[in-house]
């Protein structure tokens, strides 16, 4: 048996090995591909999209088709990790498209209304 000084993050710790052979191999840690980013949808030219700040549940929807909006606005109210996040209009405009639903899921970035 064999004791061993390891230091990790500046911590040492003390390793018993029962038998080891040594070796000059080099170690190097598996290289992970990035994930691919999926393109954002896109509109149609229709105004501006306006997109969940984080991933998370919508809590509420306070805007329909057609309602005018002004800059600062509470477009939703989003939940995520446990607090309520009011989801405000970026612009003034009219709402073109509401694209999410009281309870639906949403990733960081997803178009949730368009304003034009």
């Amino acid at each position: 048996m064999k004791v061993y000084k390891v230091k990790v993050n500046g911590k040492v710790y003390e390793v018993e090995l029962e038998s080891v052979t040594e070796s000059n191999a080099k170690i190097s840690a598996p290289v992970q591909e990035a994930p691919k980013a999926e393109p954002a949808p896109t509109t149609s030219g229709e105004g501006s999209p306006l997109n969940a700040p984080m991933a998370g549940t919508i809590l509420d929807v306070k805007v329909k088709v057609g309602d005018t909006v002004k800059e600062g606005d509470i477009i939703c109210i989003l939940e995520a990790m446990k607090l309520e996040n009011e989801v405000v209009a970026s612009t003034s405009g009219v709402v073109k498209k509401v694209a999410v639903a009281k309870g639906d899921s949403v990733s960081n970035g997803q178009i949730l209304v368009v304003i034009g």
